[in-house]
């Protein structure tokens, strides 16, 4: 088992800003909990540290129980430290320590939306949530309290599709769709309810809202303000 944090790296750690997790302290201390995977240091400038997932666990830990929470193995982006419910997977688990985990991954990501929009807005997906489409909308649905599905019960499924740029979220029924709709609209998705040809299963199509000119995940600039989202739901209804 990891070792719990020295004093002086639990000093740093309950000192972190409560809500986006960010760390300061001397640059060796920093890079000590990066290696435990209690922190992550951003790639852009100004470089700033953040507590990870388990990061918060210890921060919200009484010290003489850190050692139970400390990770076994550093953390990094695709260890499983921290992933977002896509629907589908055997458990899920919804105690508080889950619900700890999803509410800092998510006010992370807005942090990360803020550091990397040149205006620091947060109401739009970032260039990290273009390339992780299906993890990204998982994430919005999961911090707003929406269930995922279990084997193969009810809940929401986010799934890829062969459209750019766009994911397809399935769900028990159209209300629960639409209330899907709601929190992904309000996290900047566009959306749109389509019908499946064969089963006629209705299911959304979303894509992140882009404000016009901006670049997409490959630095391509997009002439006009749409989204695959809007693009399909103009052809009408299938």
């Amino acid at each position: 088992m990891t070792p719990p944090p020295t004093a002086a790296q639990r000093r740093v750690i309950d000192a972190a800003d409560p809500v986006t997790g960010r760390l300061t302290g001397a640059e060796a201390q920093l890079a000590a909990l990066v290696k435990r995977g209690l922190a992550f240091r951003h790639p852009r400038p100004p470089h700033a540290h953040f507590l990870t997932p388990a990061g918060h666990r210890i921060r919200e830990t009484p010290a003489e129980e850190a050692v139970r929470a400390a990770p076994v193995a550093p953390a990094t982006a695709d260890s499983g430290v921290f992933a977002a419910r896509v629907g589908g997977e055997e458990t899920a688990d919804t105690g508080p320590a889950r619900l700890r985990e999803v509410r800092g991954a998510w006010q992370g990501l807005l942090e990360l939306r803020r550091m990397t929009s040149p205006d620091g807005a947060t109401d739009r997906p970032c260039g990290w949530e273009r390339k992780h489409l299906v993890r990204a909308a998982a994430l919005a649905l999961e911090a707003a309290g929406h269930r995922p599905a279990t084997g193969d019960g009810d809940g929401y499924r986010v799934r890829t599709t062969p459209q750019p740029e766009a994911v397809a979220v399935h769900g028990a029924d159209v209300t629960a769709l639409r209330a899907c709709a709601g929190t992904l609209e309000a996290a900047g998705w566009q959306v749109s309810e389509h019908t499946e040809p064969r089963s006629r299963a209705r299911y959304l199509l979303a894509s992140p809202r882009r404000v016009w000119g901006t670049p997409d995940a490959e630095g391509r600039v997009s002439p006009v303000p749409v989204s695959i989202a809007w693009v399909v739901s103009r052809r009408g209804p299938r």
